[in-house]
């Protein structure tokens, strides 16, 4: 989306300040200016702030939600890699319109038991170590991997070794963005 508009909010919506991640409550009829709409989260400004409302929760500024349908969760209580994988494909980059996967972000991802809780561990970087948009990605991550069925716990950690590069990123990636 690049045309920028106001909206009002339909229902209570939860959205992350931008760039520190901190959550916030955005109350329904509340005027909105969408800022930017990019990898399924959309960027608005309130009150002088910007703020990050996720995709899936697109309906309350009238925008189409992503949906992230899922098998009902396993009845031994574990994690399915493959939910994980679906959602981690649908976290872009804040600046970047390709998803952290393909962009080559993520360094490895488990699942273990603690206390009886499922916790996603998740070691991820960053495309440059000063990042401004580190902490909006991280509470990305956080947000969306919670809403795999059966998980307890999101815990994320962000790593600068080995350094991110663009040979990181998968073909299509380097395809969409025009590095071929």
């Amino acid at each position: 989306m690049s045309e920028q508009r106001t909206v009002v909010t339909h229902r209570d919506v939860a959205a992350r300040l931008v760039p520190a991640g901190t959550p916030i409550t955005i109350h329904k009829n509340t005027f909105v200016n969408i800022r930017q709409a990019l990898g399924g989260t959309w960027t608005v400004t309130i009150n002088g702030n910007m703020a990050r409302i996720d995709g899936t929760d697109g309906d309350a500024i009238g925008m189409q939600p992503l949906s992230l349908d899922f098998a009902p969760g396993e009845a031994d209580g574990s994690v399915r890699r493959s939910d994980i994988d679906k959602v981690l494909a649908t976290i872009f980059d804040p600046e970047i319109p390709v998803n952290i996967v393909d962009l080559g972000l993520v360094y490895g991802c488990d699942v273990i038991e603690r206390d009886g809780a499922n916790v996603v561990q998740l070691k991820m970087t960053l495309t440059a170590p000063t990042c401004g948009m580190g902490p909006v990605l991280i509470s990305d991550v956080e947000y969306r991997l919670a809403l795999v069925p059966n998980v307890h716990k999101v815990e994320v950690e962000l790593v600068f070794d080995p350094p991110w590069s663009r040979d990181m990123m998968s073909d299509e990636a380097q395809l969409e963005l025009g590095l071929f």
